[in-house]
């Protein structure tokens, strides 16, 4: 039996167009993020004009490479300063290089005392393997929120997943705090493609989110499975996504978020500018338009 929390869901108080924009110009936003609460301003961990540091907590193996790691706020009654959806960079200095790259915390903003990263180790990933080296008692530089686009409950009836290895973090971001809403009524599917089943990253808690929650569906799908592996089998595929993914239309949506290659047969790669680009892949063929699909 899998064991989730409840916890309260953080209002925003603004919008913005559903596009991906650049680190430097959503700084602004996610500082007004920040706002004072009811009873006083708020504890808020992060910063989006500077780097600050956070000391390591704990470190947790989570498949054969991948590492969950808790870093310690300021203090107890801090929150991150988190919003969906939004992310955080991180910064290192590695091979005498400094080296900064986009994270979603998997923990949420009414979490206080702690923020979790979970982090793959891919090969060529000079940061990422930094990350997964970190021990107890270690220092990251880290700043945020940077908000990729304002969720409101229920601007989506339908939103499709489509996610591969440590691309899960930001669906989940989005998917708890659909879930965690009872007023939010959206149907959520999600498709996630990994190598084995070693490789499923937070296996335990996308499963668990399905159990709890009937608005939320998730579809495993294993390119190299065992043969006791009973799931999908391949790649992510055109007959998959006609599926399970909600059809084109303006009242739906479908994130994607994965590899490289993932991204280009799914949806085309974001432009060099980490914009939109073009919509293209699978996505462009069953006749999606640009609005209807978002890419992390």
């Amino acid at each position: 039996m899998f064991a989730v929390l409840r916890f309260p869901r953080t209002q925003l108080s603004f919008r913005v167009p559903l596009a991906a924009l650049s680190f430097a110009s959503v700084s602004a936003l996610a500082a007004s993020a920040q706002s004072e609460g009811g009873d006083g301003e708020k504890k808020v961990a992060l910063s989006p004009s500077e780097f600050r540091a956070f000391r390591v907590r704990s470190v947790e193996s989570v498949t054969h490479n991948t590492k969950r790691l808790v870093f310690d706020l300021p203090g107890e009654d801090y929150e991150m300063g988190i919003v969906t959806a939004s992310l955080l960079v991180a910064k290192a200095t590695v091979d005498g290089k400094t080296v900064v790259r986009p994270y979603t915390p998997t923990n949420i903003n009414s979490e206080k005392g702690f923020l979790e990263l979970v982090v793959k180790g891919y090969p060529s990933g000079l940061l990422s393997k930094h990350i997964v080296e970190l021990q107890e008692g270690d220092v990251l530089e880290m700043k945020g929120p940077f908000v990729k686009f304002e969720y409101k409950p229920n601007m989506y009836k339908r939103i499709g997943m489509i996610a591969g290895g440590s691309g899960i973090t930001p669906m989940l971001q989005l998917a708890r705090e659909i879930c965690r809403n009872p007023a939010d009524k959206t149907e959520l599917v999600l498709i996630y493609a990994n190598v084995t089943e070693e490789d499923i990253i937070l296996r335990e808690e996308v499963d668990a989110l399905q159990f709890l929650y009937p608005q939320f569906k998730v579809v495993h799908v294993l390119s190299n499975p065992a043969e006791t592996w009973t799931g999908l089998k391949g790649f992510v595929s055109k007959e998959m996504v006609e599926e399970f993914m909600p059809p084109p239309s303006d009242d739906h949506l479908v994130c994607v978020c994965g590899p490289p290659p993932m991204m280009y047969h799914i949806s085309g790669s974001k432009a060099k500018d980490m914009t939109q680009g073009e919509l293209q892949g699978l996505l462009k063929e069953l006749n999606y338009t640009s609005t209807q699909v978002f890419k992390y």
